[in-house]
């Protein structure tokens, strides 16, 4: 084995090694990583050779640079460590960043920034570029812009013989479609090339009141996000935070309602439509201003620090007040407070630029939804992740009749068999998937993960 990797210039590591630890542990520590193998690419060289010798040996391969999204434990197989490989370049003429596999969002954003430009990132810029975008990537700036996937221009990416393939919307169309919403299906991404935003400012933050007040405040949003402008993005949230010292005053051990908002607009006009929410319940903190685009993690505040979650989200064709009642039950002031297991369940404002075909297809299958629901839990323990488990199985089945039976790759949480996995796409895209899965990947080797098996 270590003769046919001679050539990898980075660490190769195996399980005992000091450093074994280091390189399979990602963000969410729910996820125990033991491959038999791990390599620390440094380059698109590394990784080429890495999977010819995979492919030779018929070695399963998974890849991971942030681990933001690693809800699937790695077992046995190699893993293909990208965090190495940050290199991020902006070209402030065509507006675009050309982005190396293990690039944070962060990483872009302080390159573009300077520029007036922004990205679309989701609510951490501490996760990855690639991962996130691979699943179609949810942004902050959604409902203006689109999915993150749709502004892909071009990858880099090697497939599973070893073969490095550059691919665009001309350019083996049919891998470049996967690579847009199929996840990590058909290849290991290298970098990839994509639009950026003209955006300097936006008006950002959050209104929040206690958790008491889950009612005024949910029913005020759902009835305010039904005729919105694409410009103003929003969420509302459930959050029974724990006394952490990771969480900052006053928000640790507290448990609120909020609204967490993003308007591209004028700010004026912005802070008018933001009064029916601040009238709608008492409010205790308001964070909600004018700032610059590289501020954008002060709009959602999510943890900056790895623990073990378990999470999962639901398509919503709806927020009715049958909706809004039911979940309520669920996860509202009824559900208790400190005792709740979930640490954060939000609805999510989709439609606007979210609902629009994309400019090349792609593999996003989520356009049809006005709403997404996601729910989150730490695993302290057993018998808390227990308890995770049956909050979130019963906080589904009562958003159900309001759901579109489908759900976002990125945000599904741990795969189950392969009925489970489809509900990330429509039955056409899955079956496409599965095609394109076979010509790229026949021996499916890239089985880890939200992936799919290769058609018969």
């Amino acid at each position: 084995m270590s003769a046919t990797l001679t050539h990898i210039h980075g660490p190769v590591v195996h399980p005992g090694d000091p450093t074994y630890k280091d390189e399979v542990t990602g963000f969410n520590l729910a996820a125990l990583h033991t491959p038999d193998l791990v390599i620390g690419a440094t380059g698109t060289e590394d990784i080429v050779t890495a999977l010819r010798w995979a492919s030779a040996t018929n070695t399963p391969v998974t890849v991971q640079a942030t681990g933001h999204g690693a809800n699937f434990p790695i077992e046995n197989g190699l893993l293909i460590n990208t965090a190495r490989m940050t290199d991020v370049k902006t070209d402030k003429e065509t507006r675009t960043a050309t982005i190396a596999a293990g690039a944070k969002w962060r990483h872009v954003l302080e390159t573009c920034t300077p520029h007036g430009l922004a990205t679309l990132n989701g609510s951490s810029t501490d996760a990855g570029v690639v991962g996130y975008t691979l699943g179609g990537g949810l942004p902050v700036l959604g409902r203006t812009y689109g999915y993150a996937a749709d502004k892909v221009r071009s990858f880099e990416v090697v497939t599973p013989d070893g073969t490095l393939h550059h691919t665009d919307r001309d350019t083996e169309p049919d891998l470049f479609w996967a690579l847009r919403g199929g996840k990590g299906n058909v290849g290991v991404v290298t970098s990839l090339v994509t639009e950026l935003l003209p955006l300097q400012r936006v008006l950002g933050g959050g209104i929040y009141c206690a958790g008491e007040d889950a009612e005024p405040l949910l029913s005020t949003w759902a009835n305010w996000t039904q005729d919105l402008p694409p410009e103003m993005n929003s969420t509302f949230s459930m959050l029974r935070l724990p006394p952490f010292p990771e969480i900052p005053e006053p928000f640790r051990g507290g448990f609120w309602a909020r609204v967490c908002l993003a308007w591209t607009g004028d700010t004026e006009a912005g802070e008018k439509l933001l009064t029916p929410l601040r009238e709608a319940a008492p409010v205790v903190i308001d964070t909600v201003e004018e700032m610059d685009y590289a501020a954008v993690d002060r709009i959602y505040l999510d943890p900056q620090d790895p623990l073990p979650a378990r999470e999962s989200c639901t398509l919503l064709r709806e927020l009715t007040p049958q909706a809004v009642d039911a979940f309520l039950d669920q996860a509202g002031p009824a559900a208790g407070a400190g005792d709740y297991p979930l640490l954060m369940v939000e609805i999510r404002h989709m439609g606007g630029a979210l609902a629009r075909p994309a400019d090349v297809e792609d593999a996003v299958c989520a356009r049809d939804a006005e709403y997404l629901l996601e729910a989150v839990g730490v695993l302290a323990a057993p018998p808390m992740a227990e308890a995770v488990e049956q909050a979130t199985r019963a906080l589904n089945t009562a958003m159900a009749p309001h759901g579109t039976g489908r759900t976002m790759v990125n945000l599904h949480g741990t795969p189950g068999d392969d009925t489970d996995r489809a509900r990330a796409w429509t039955p056409e895209v899955y079956d496409r998937l599965r095609r394109t899965k076979s010509t790229y990947d026949p021996k499916n080797l890239l089985r880890y993960g939200h992936t799919v098996t290769p058609a018969v």
